[in-house]
């Protein structure tokens, strides 16, 4: 599927992401391309596994074949719901090698979340795990596929695994599989919607799909400001459900041909283990972490040479302290929610480096220097953008002329971020001063706070909720209700995001 015209790809419009997979499986085959996060088995089933690039892509195959001997279509959208795993990565691999468009979901979205997003894309198929933390996701998702009528086959990888789930576990291990010849498509390989994921504005949430060769255009701007040379080694702590998850993660592992080290729900003596474990040469994490990350000694491995510290609440940027490492680098990556992915290298004394105004290039101040994107301020005074990572067409298709939220792009191609911003003329630099009303940040999750009040209030009509300020997070929703057990229990009941059910627990104990 191509939205609007491919005469606006920029560069190679043949590679796709499964090519350059392919590419690498080829020229190193025994090479080590991923890595579980060592920790595994405290969240999800199995021991922690590896697979060299010739294991992951016979993997990947093989869920592709699967997928089209299920009788799925070309074009197919196929919701993902999985860990920081190998696995989330060879699924995801698997279902644009199989021709189909991969739709990654947020870890803690529920029945309620799931069903309105899958309804809306129209998708067929979700994969996902028997177990994630406490919550069986193989019964969450046959949950969804009942209210989601298209939703032909839920599949999913672990054991014992209910009547009704297709097994992939056994697709991990398949020597040689092979893969039905696919029907030739239209236009650019490259042009195709490769993946899907959801963006919240305070009009609500809504898809956005991007092509492989936006996603790579997204990768370009941390690759280079990065510094990331091939065979790198990338420890990936963010999560991998969003377009900076993969356009700062699982993309420059593709285009570097090295291995990406998976972790999952940050833990500090795993982090510790995984970076000594594969001399990692480059770290992903979340922004407001990263010094206390040095300061914790996690990030003083010799090998590591850059630190990419992802903002998903750019507005903080000014106000973080200045970078000190003896031999890492810091590299800014501002996230405007599904928008996109802006990175600068920190100066040599460790501040921050302005965003400019028009023209974006990466590596900034280098010659031969590529252009990332092109930021304006709109006539509202927020942040504007376009270029070739910024999606410019609704999905899915004729989504623009309905009711519902969708992204929207001016006659020129930019896209306004909701983000308020400041011109300062005598650098001709932008300050993005705050977000988008009406929104919150909750770690990696943007809730419309309006939204969030109205469904509290439908599960307890006394119980109010408010958001707070948080040194890491951005913001931690707290509630208040007569009972708080009842008003817990009537959230989960309704499955909604459990950052709201989590909201109303006790702030002391309980007398005896």
């Amino acid at each position: 599927m191509i939205l609007g015209e491919s005469k606006d790809l920029n560069g190679d419009d043949s590679t796709t992401l499964d090519e350059l997979l392919r590419r690498t499986a080829v020229r190193r085959p025994q090479g080590i391309a991923l890595a579980d996060p060592p920790h595994r088995e405290t969240f999800t089933g199995g021991p922690p596994r590896q697979f060299t690039y010739l294991e992951a892509d016979c993997a990947v195959t093989a869920i592709a074949a699967r997928l089209r001997k299920l009788g799925l279509q070309t074009d197919t959208v196929v919701g993902i719901q999985l860990p920081n795993v190998c696995e989330s990565v060879l699924a995801f691999l698997g279902v644009l090698r199989a021709g189909m468009i991969a739709a990654p979901m947020p870890l803690l979205w529920r029945r309620a979340d799931a069903s309105a997003a899958l309804s809306r894309i129209g998708a067929r198929v979700i994969i996902t795990a028997a177990r994630i933390g406490e919550t069986d996701h193989c019964d969450l998702a046959m949950q969804v596929a009942s209210d989601v009528f298209p939703i032909r086959y839920v599949c999913g990888f672990g054991d014992g695994l209910a009547d009704g789930i297709v097994p992939f576990n056994d697709l991990l291990n398949e020597p040689s599989p092979e893969l039905p010849e696919l029907p030739p498509r239209d236009g650019p390989a490259a042009a195709h919607v490769a993946a899907v994921t959801w963006d919240v504005t305070p009009e609500g949430a809504f898809a956005v799909a991007r092509s492989h060769a936006e996603l790579i255009a997204g990768a370009y701007a941390p690759l280079l400001e990065g510094s990331m040379g091939s065979g790198s080694r990338i420890l990936a702590s963010c999560a991998l459900g969003t377009f900076a998850g993969l356009a700062a993660q699982v993309v420059p592992w593709l285009l570097t041909g090295g291995t990406l080290c998976l972790h999952h729900a940050f833990d500090a003596e795993a982090f510790a283990t995984q970076c000594d474990e594969h001399r990692c040469t480059a770290a992903v994490v979340p922004g407001t972490m990263a010094p206390a990350l040095v300061e914790a000694g996690l990030l003083s491995q010799d090998t590591l040479k850059t630190v990419l510290a992802l903002w998903r609440a750019p507005e903080r940027l000014a106000t973080t302290p200045s970078w000190r490492h003896p031999h890492a680098r810091l590299v800014d990556l501002l996230t405007f929610g599904e928008v996109a992915l802006l990175a600068s290298r920190r100066d040599v004394i460790g501040r921050p480096d302005p965003l400019p105004a028009g023209d974006v290039m990466a590596p900034r101040g280098s010659a031969g220097a590529v252009l990332i994107a092109e930021v304006a301020r709109s006539p509202a005074g927020t942040l504007a953008l376009r270029g070739p990572m910024v999606p410019r067409h609704a999905f899915p298709p004729g989504a623009e002329r309905l009711a519902a939220p969708h992204l929207k792009a001016d006659f020129r191609g930019f896209v306004d971020t909701g983000y308020s911003c400041r011109h300062n003329h005598d650098g001709d630099t932008f300050v993005v001063t705050g977000p988008p009303p009406g929104l919150v940040t909750v770690g990696g999750y943007r809730f419309v706070m309006s939204d969030v009040e109205d469904t509290v209030r439908r599960a307890q009509d006394e119980a109010r909720v408010t958001a707070l300020p948080d040194a890491l997070a951005g913001h931690r929703l707290a509630g208040i209700a007569a009972d708080l057990d009842r008003t817990q229990a009537a959230l989960a009941g309704s499955g909604v995001n459990p950052l709201l059910a989590g909201a109303f627990r006790e702030t002391k104990p309980r007398a005896a």
